[in-house]
């Protein structure tokens, strides 16, 4: 009996293995080429796309699955390079920070994971929290919750009083004077501490914030924070464990000193110059626009007591330039990664980026590219993500129109398959 038992589980098991999903898309966009494709079959083993064929072609076995998108657009899914997925703005977040438990930023995090992979973004990187984001992408890689593919830097480096500092905002009796351990540097020994203290937590990269921010309750939106030494070190203490370095950075500045010390990308740039705009080009940095971030809260900034007073007049100084500066950088031939800043405004709105790119001038394929291959690059993830073609992941969205022709279809996400599995089908 125990044999036959035995014998059973071998064969459930390769039968389980064997099945097959095949799809009929309609036109499918060749993100490497740019080339769109009429009548394909993709068709999905596993976790990865095993073929694609031209026409449309029948399952082979009747233990295989098809799904039709003939009438549908289909795409690969969408990389957004700069999220948080703990937290969403609301006029209480800044009091969420004493009443909120790890319990409840993690459980919210779940529904914006969710909400984030239907909206057709399969992989993220998360920028900064409090480490939740580093559980998050663990119970998502085990299927315990539904969301996209993480990479995180888990609590982002800053210097004392600096964007990022956990206790800006906060009374003496709460602020102390966090260390290396909660992710503030003083030094270059504070430096190196603090990035093998991310690697111990489990981050897949290191994110500092080169510059004042908007957001945070401290005065300067865009003061250097980082010294050169500084940024150089944990650059180089980063390479060792394998991570790149992405800096928020509004001032010009510190954004100069973020690329000169080897940062790999730039967030948001607000106030870039010229000769910043060379020096990324010089040193291959990429620039993570954040348009939608801008955009969302140079709106609320006139909401009474939604951000704290300190606040209100960087979000109404910065929020209406990022638009603008990236038309420039993008013009200038700075390399562009696509990404949103989605949780200081509402996740699942982030296909918006796309609309505020093409508008500054940046043509809808290349947008689109700047969501798939190139994060792919960035990632060291180009033979996995990005491409739907065979060996890459079957993350695979699908659309009603053209997003080449109308980049806001890619708003309104109808198909959503992740490493094979289907989370959408309207």
């Amino acid at each position: 009996m125990k044999h036959l038992l035995w014998a059973c589980t071998l064969l459930f098991t390769f039968v389980a293995a064997a099945q097959d999903t095949y799809i009929h898309s309609g036109k499918l966009l060749d993100t490497k080429t740019g080339k769109v494709l009429n009548d394909q079959t993709i068709i999905v083993s596993g976790k990865k796309i095993r073929e694609i064929r031209d026409g449309f072609v029948q399952p082979a076995r009747t233990s295989d699955s098809l799904i039709d998108l003939r009438n549908m657009f289909v795409l690969p899914g969408l990389t957004d390079m700069h999220v948080h997925l703990e937290s969403e703005t609301n006029p209480s977040k800044y009091l969420q920070r004493f009443t909120n438990d790890p319990a409840d930023d993690a459980f919210n995090s779940v529904a914006f994971a969710e909400t984030t992979l239907l909206a057709g973004f399969t992989t993220v990187r998360d920028l900064g929290g409090s480490g939740v984001n580093i559980s998050l992408r663990d119970a998502i890689n085990k299927g315990k919750v539904k969301g996209p593919r993480i990479f995180t830097s888990g609590k982002s480096l800053a210097t004392t009083g600096g964007h990022a500092d956990p206790s800006n905002g906060m009374n003496r009796e709460f602020a102390g004077d966090p260390g290396p351990a909660e992710g503030v540097v003083n030094s270059v020994e504070d430096a190196a501490k603090a990035v093998r203290q991310r690697y111990k937590n489990g981050a897949d990269l290191i994110k500092i914030t080169a510059t004042g921010g908007v957001l945070s309750v401290a005065k300067s939106s865009s003061n250097p924070q980082f010294t050169l030494e500084e940024i150089k070190a944990i650059v180089d203490i980063a390479k060792d464990y394998g991570f790149h370095v992405a800096a928020h950075a509004h001032g010009d500045e510190g954004m100069q000193r973020a690329i000169k010390g080897g940062v790999t990308t730039i967030e948001h740039g607000t106030l870039m110059s010229d000769a910043t705009m060379e020096l990324m080009k010089k040193h291959g940095t990429y620039l993570v626009p954040t348009i939608t971030a801008g955009k969302e809260v140079t709106e609320k900034a006139e909401i009474e007591n939604y951000y704290p007073e300190l606040v209100v007049p960087k979000a109404r100084e910065i929020g209406p330039q990022l638009q603008n500066t990236f038309g420039k950088a993008y013009k200038k031939g700075v390399k562009i990664a696509f990404g949103t800043d989605a949780g200081v405004f509402e996740h699942g709105k982030n296909g918006k980026e796309f609309g505020y790119m093409v508008e500054a001038g940046m043509p809808a394929l290349e947008a689109i590219q700047s969501a798939t291959i190139v994060p792919a690059q960035i990632l060291k993830m180009e033979k996995e993500l990005g491409q739907l073609a065979p060996g890459f992941f079957a993350d695979i969205i699908a659309v009603k129109e053209d997003p080449t022709s109308n980049v806001k279809t890619l708003e309104d996400v109808q198909f959503v398959m992740k490493e094979g599995k289907v989370y959408k089908h309207k």
